[in-house]
């Protein structure tokens, strides 16, 4: 079984050759080498999730080469768990973008490259799920990052580059501060696999352990989105493509959540810098849900929504117990899933309404109520309605608070309630605007396609049918029919709206929204799975035992 552990990474990159060799002339064999290979690592890594459970960690050395030489890839009860639920995430998201045509049709976009692109950054995000040591979880980010500017900027429209070149002005940052944190552990630790660190940093300094923990947590931060290390995440995402999105908001988001998981119960146990996570868990809370309530572009709301709920799991991890690692993994993978889902909606009401500023939109609940079960159901789930698996992650961590019973963990527990309540305002405010409400006179009508002239920037001229402050400048409309195959997007592609949405896009979305469902009918077995998880969290013997062998 150990042999499989380093498959997650290395199909989609043998499958991204492929891709690249054949894409350009058989596109029907590139989309079938993107769907497979990612629903065998899905596979693989519900089989890893397993084997994991059933026998403890499982790891491998990559060309026999034992620690700290040699590579080191390892499964444990966590990693299993993050792996299966992006793979299913991101299996769902390729089949919408199919759907979609953003991958096939659009004569604008390099088609041979999205595939690709999107397989290494699933390779990338296993990588980093799957790293034993701190310099392979560096090259998991690094993979991710080279992906992740490819599919933010498709099209090479304006708004693209710009979000993109701010995205990878950050993470170059917070890489050179990774490479120096890497290079100050190793320097006073002659290695830099996990288990080899968790003995040996315990003999440091107490202060030289403190730099490189608030190291290693600020470039975590910084990939997680932490408030006040959150500004470029709003300007960076909206102006992707939908499942582009969807997929960095709901996953690579959650990737330095898991790593600031790792290192803190691996690394560094203890809780030394408890109060200031519970300090900044907080402030993502209020400053991210606030900024939800001022927005009135669906895409920004969202985006700042995802802010504020990464308070909840960094509450978790300041927290430092079993109950709160246990509620903050059951809130992971919750909202990797429903954020996820969120986005995919976003981009069925963009196509469906050709727009997702809310004054802008009406009327979808009567004219589509399917899309509108599909947004209300994950928007509650959010919201932490019971008894969805919202609550149910929610309900663990604030138990968690109560029990600690300090100071900032009942701060913590009534900032936790009064944002659940704040997200429920912001997912009323949604829906009443876009779903409920009358569709307001200035709607798109049915098969307005709308576009966006790439010299806006240049155009200062703000008439009837610009869109200020969302994005979506010198956007014209003109009538074609109801129907055509466009992709779905209105920062630098054409959008047609239509009454009948592509049933891959919409059947992907459905498939979120179940898989976000599942977590609730299965509350027990899930509950029971990530409490498993946490005590294997803090014993750390397990995963030493694994990696060297005693």
């Amino acid at each position: 079984m150990n042999a499989l552990v380093p498959l997650p990474v290395l199909l989609p990159l043998c499958a991204t050759g492929l891709s690249l060799a054949f894409g350009t002339r058989l596109k029907q064999f590139q989309r079938f080498i993107s769907v497979a290979v990612l629903t065998a690592v899905l596979g693989l890594s519900v089989a890893l999730m397993i084997a994991a459970d059933m026998n403890g960690p499982l790891s491998v050395h990559l060309g026999d080469f034992a620690p700290p030489l040699g590579i080191t890839l390892v499964a444990d009860r966590l990693s299993g768990l993050m792996l299966t639920v992006s793979s299913a995430v991101t299996l769902c998201v390729l089949v919408y973008s199919l759907g979609q045509g953003m991958a096939d049709r659009d004569e604008e976009t390099p088609v041979a490259v999205f595939h690709p692109a999107y397989l290494i950054l699933v390779a990338g995000v296993s990588c980093t799920f799957l790293a034993g040591d701190l310099v392979n979880l560096y090259v998991g980010f690094e993979i991710m990052l080279v992906a992740s500017f490819v599919l933010l900027t498709l099209g090479g429209t304006g708004p693209r580059i710009r979000a993109g070149s701010t995205y990878v002005i950050i993470s170059l940052f917070s890489s050179m501060l990774f490479l120096t944190a890497i290079a100050m552990t190793y320097a006073a630790t002659g290695t830099a696999n996990f288990a080899q660190l968790a003995g040996r940093l315990a003999e440091l300094p107490l202060g030289v352990q403190t730099l490189i923990q608030g190291m290693l947590l600020t470039v975590f931060a910084i990939k997680a989105a932490v408030f006040p290390l959150a500004a470029w995440l709003p300007d960076s995402y909206p102006t992707a493509p939908a499942p582009v999105t969807a997929v960095f908001a709901g996953l690579l988001t959650k990737v330095g959540v898991y790593c600031m998981l790792r290192t803190e119960t691996l690394l560094f146990p203890g809780n030394r810098l408890g109060d200031l996570l519970m300090a900044a868990a907080l402030a993502s809370m209020v400053v991210g849900i606030l900024g939800a309530v001022a927005q009135t572009d669906l895409k920004r709301l969202l985006s700042f929504t995802l802010i504020s709920h990464i308070g909840y799991m960094v509450f978790g991890i300041g927290l430092a117990t079993r109950e709160a690692y246990g509620g903050a993994i059951v809130y992971v993978v919750h909202h990797i899933t429903v954020q996820t889902t969120l986005f995919l909606v976003a981009g069925l009401i963009e196509r469906r309404g050709g727009t997702t500023e809310l004054t802008r939109l009406g009327g979808i609940a009567k004219a589509a109520p399917v899309l509108a079960l599909l947004f209300f159901v994950p928007a509650m789930n959010l919201a932490g309605i019971p008894p969805l698996s919202g609550f149910i992650g929610k309900l663990g961590l604030m138990r968690a608070g109560v029990a600690d019973g300090s100071v900032w963990a009942w701060i913590l527990v009534i900032g936790s309630t009064a944002t659940s309540l704040l997200t429920l305002y912001v997912m009323a405010k949604v829906w009443n605007l876009a779903f409920w409400r009358a569709a307001p006179p200035g709607q798109a009508a049915d098969g307005t396609v709308l576009e966006s002239d790439d010299d806006s920037d240049d155009d200062t001229d703000e008439g009837p049918d610009r869109m200020p402050g969302t994005g979506d400048e010198g956007v014209r409309p003109r009538h074609e029919p109801a129907g055509r195959a466009v992709a779905a997007t209105l920062h630098g592609h054409a959008v047609t709206t239509t009454t009948r949405l592509p049933r891959l896009m919409t059947w992907a979305t459905a498939a979120t929204v179940a898989l976000g469902l599942a977590y609730t009918v299965f509350a027990g077995p899930l509950t029971a799975y990530t409490d498993r998880s946490a005590a294997e969290l803090i014993a750390r013997v397990p995963y030493v035992e694994a990696v060297l062998g005693r």
